[in-house]
Parts: C-alpha cells; sequence; structure tokens
C-alpha cells in the first residue's frame, strides 16, 4: 500500500488532505441550496406564503433581501415589506450569527481548497501523487459514509439533530421563534429545513461518490510501475505520461 512507507508528516498530511476534501465537497454542495430558484421552491412546498399572509411579489421582496444580505451583506437583514419590517430585531441578530457561520465555513473551504492544491502539488514533486490522491478519496468516502449516518439519525429524530446543530454554532435561547408571529419560521419553516438538509445531504454523498471513484482511478494510475523499453531498462516514454 502507498502509505506503508510514509513519514509522520506525510501521514499528517494525508489526513488533513482527507479533511480537507470532505469541506470542500460539503461547501460545494451547499451552493446551490443558497439560490432563490431553491428557496422559493422550497417555500411553495412548505407554505410560507399562508405562513406569513405575503402575496407571492411580497415573498419574494422579504427572502430576496434575506438571501442578499446572507450571501454578499452588509448583513443588516432590515427589509421592509408594507412599511413594516420584516424581522424583528431578534430575529435580525440571529440572521447576523448565521451569516457568522457562513461566513467563516466559506472561509475554511476556501483555505482547503488551497490547501488541497498545495498538498497534490507537493505530493507530485515527492514522487508520490498516489498518497494525494487516495487521501482525497479517503475523504470522499468518509464523508460521504458520515453523511448517511447522520442521514439516517436525522430521518428518526430529526428536531434533536437540529437542536444540537444550533447548540454547536448559537447561543442557547438565541435560535428559538414563534411560528405564530416570528417571520423568520414562517418564511423558513421547520419542514423547509428538514427536506433542504435531506437535499444537500444527497448532493454531498452523490458528489462524494464521483470524487471516490476518480481519484481511485488516479490513485492507481499514479501507484502503476513504469513500463521499461526492454533491453534499457528505461521507462517507456508512453507509460510516463
Amino acid at each position: 500500500m502507498a502509505s506503508v512507507n510514509a513519514t509522520v508528516p506525510e501521514r499528517v498530511a494525508g489526513v488533513l488532505t482527507a479533511i480537507a476534501t470532505a469541506v470542500i465537497i460539503t461547501a460545494i454542495a451547499i451552493v446551490p441550496f443558497l439560490s432563490p430558484a431553491w428557496v422559493s421552491f422550497e417555500q411553495g412546498r412548505t407554505g410560507a406564503e399562508q405562513l406569513t399572509g405575503y402575496t407571492t411579489a411580497e415573498l419574494r421582496t422579504a427572502t430576496d433581501a434575506i438571501l442578499a444580505d446572507l450571501i454578499l451583506g452588509p448583513p443588516d437583514f432590515d427589509v421592509v415589506v408594507g412599511g413594516a419590517p420584516v424581522l424583528n430585531p431578534r430575529e435580525q441578530s440571529h440572521m447576523r450569527d448565521v451569516r457568522g457561520v457562513f461566513a467563516g465555513f466559506g472561509l475554511v473551504a476556501l483555505l482547503a481548497a488551497a490547501g488541497l492544491v498545495i498538498a497534490i502539488g507537493l505530493a507530485r514533486r515527492m514522487g508520490h501523487p498516489e498518497r494525494a490522491w487516495s487521501a482525497v478519496r479517503n475523504g470522499a468516502r468518509g464523508l460521504a459514509i458520515g453523511v448517511v449516518i447522520a442521514g439516517v439519525v436525522a430521518f428518526f429524530a430529526f428536531d434533536a439533530a437540529f437542536e444540537v446543530f444550533h447548540r454547536l454554532f448559537f447561543a442557547g435561547g438565541s435560535y428559538t421563534f414563534d411560528p405564530g408571529t416570528d417571520r423568520l419560521v414562517q418564511l423558513f419553516p421547520f419542514a423547509f429545513w428538514s427536506e433542504t438538509t435531506m437535499a444537500v445531504g444527497a448532493v454531498i454523498i452523490a458528489i462524494s461518490i464521483a470524487v471516490t471513484l476518480i481519484a481511485g482511478r488516479r490513485t492507481a494510475r499514479s501507484a502503476a510501475p513504469a513500463e521499461t523499453t526492454p533491453g534499457t531498462g528505461r521507462a517507456h516514454p508512453e507509460a510516463a505520461r
């Protein structure tokens, strides 16, 4: 196996490469679900118009402004519909916390992408590209398995999983809202999050499988011994490609 003769730094690099791969796949999978098209689709499925009492145009105005503040900023979340603020100060504060989490994860994903490029480049320079690709494959495979397990848990106990997630990233009590009065949970009902989470998980698994297959082929190709030209002991030019 490629990792048998790896040094401790190389093994650490392999673990970091695997983690970086998982982070990048997750980030890529999340992006489509931040689009107005997906949000509008899910709001239609989960009855956001009925819950908020907004017209279709008002719902789009409120939601698109919130998404713009979340993704592009500035994080004011002060959109007004019908002369009244959509979100109250407590809801605005929570959305700023959400943006902080998104921004932090985005930064981690960018660093992971840069680190992955460097890791693959260094592995090639050291003559062991198969180790980097093996780590990429392990990261994608591990992520897929983890998401499947998390999906099973969430299917049977989504409420508890949702609560644990929020406790990890937000201050206690800052993320609880009344569906009868607070627009934030009317715009994005509980069913919106459960369905979106499952959809994100499915995309992560699909991307992970694709990356696992591609990285597996590159690992095998990089680890294959070069063919030699008979009588010369030199690698055949075509084998070195």
